[in-house]
């Protein structure tokens, strides 16, 4: 059996999210490949260096052009039927697709917060995935919240549709390296993910700007890489006057990430909506309690190793916040659970799963 997989997402200098998914399951790949089992992963440009080695069984192929490659590019190359499953991690497959298609979908914030995209991705986001959650034999989605939202707004049978959970444990023998371009209290709320409408992050300052009034110690660090429509987040920061007390990292190294999860008070998950939710897992990983909102995968995700608030009650995160400080016993509760939670979760979990699902979708073909 060739299994062919869309490896482009995790061929960027830096992984975050789906960059991050698709690499771990690369990884599990490479080390599956064999006589039986084959890989051929299409790019757009020659693989980096963080990618897996190449062997006889898991081999790269760059495809041209770049331009419309799902749409055009990659469609006329799979024409020549020599792999049986194509896998694609991330919302787009092939324009049309001659071999059974498995795709991923990791969220549809885009159906429910259309606002928060600019136009382009907009239309990609919307017409792409339709036409590829049509087509696929298999979807993998990443939460039974988002297995919910495909039936609700595809019309998907739910037998079509497989959940298997991300996993978490990218960080394990990676070194924490402290910030040394700006210091900080030892004392800080952290937030891990892009800077984008739907994160909630406008709540998020002005419930920190609330707790600071009454621990002045403390910082709040935004770390995470700009997405669209971030502008009035800075602004936020400005009208407020906390401009000393808020930093923002842009992206972060896996070592410095390490550095922010070993030493925050807590992680704060603020999302409107989100799709899985992987810095809850990493932050109980690393005994950082965690406060998430009550919305989307997260309550799936966190179980009762979390402690919840309404994402549109900035009031109610602001308690929440007072709360885990006062009470030190619900930190250890919080962090003991965390670590038991994390045990439901792995890479290597999700990549079985998902190979599962491409050798049934091969094995399907025919039917």
């Amino acid at each position: 059996m060739i299994i062919g997989v869309d490896g482009n997402e995790a061929n960027v200098s830096q992984q975050v999210g789906v960059s991050i998914y698709t690499l771990n399951l690369l990884n599990y790949f490479k080390k599956q490949a064999s006589s039986s089992i084959q890989f051929k992963i299409f790019l757009k440009k020659k693989p980096l260096s963080h990618l897996p080695k190449e062997s006889k069984y898991f081999v790269y192929e760059v495809i041209s052009p770049k331009f419309f490659w799902t749409q055009l590019a990659l469609p006329l190359r799979l024409l020549k039927k020599d792999i049986d499953v194509f896998f694609s991690p991330a919302h787009y497959g092939p324009r049309f697709c001659p071999v059974p298609l498995v795709v991923t979908i990791h969220d549809l914030s885009y159906i429910y917060y259309p606002q928060d995209f600019l136009k382009k991705d907009l239309f990609k986001l919307k017409n792409w995935t339709t036409y590829t959650v049509k087509k696929a034999k298999k979807i993998i989605a990443v939460s039974s919240s988002t297995k919910k939202d495909l039936i609700n707004i595809y019309k998907v049978s739910p037998k079509k549709i497989e959940v298997v959970y991300n996993g978490f444990n990218r960080y394990q023998g990676i070194k924490a390296t402290a910030f040394k371009e700006k210091s900080f209290s030892s004392s800080y709320l952290l937030y891990i993910g892009t800077l984008q409408p739907r994160k909630n992050l406008l709540n998020l300052i002005r419930a920190f700007y609330k707790f600071n009034q009454i621990y002045p110690e403390f910082h709040l660090i935004i770390a995470g890489k700009k997405g669209w429509l971030y502008e009035k987040i800075f602004e936020e920061v400005e009208n407020l006057g906390i401009e000393d007390k808020v930093f923002f990292t842009d992206y972060v190294t896996d070592h410095q990430l390490v550095f922010l999860y070993q030493n925050a008070f807590c992680l704060v998950m603020p999302s409107f909506y989100e799709g899985f939710g992987l810095p809850v897992l990493e932050a109980m990983h690393f005994s950082c309690p965690v406060i998430a909102s009550f919305s989307s995968s997260l309550p799936e995700v966190g179980g009762d190793a979390c402690l919840y608030f309404d994402p549109q009650n900035v009031n109610d995160l602001t308690e929440k916040l007072i709360k885990l400080k006062n009470d030190k016993k619900l930190r250890e509760e919080l962090i003991k659970k965390g670590k038991e939670r994390i045990k439901l979760f792995s890479w290597e979990k999700c990549g079985k799963e998902t190979l599962k699902v491409l050798k049934e979708a091969a094995n399907d073909k025919n039917n």
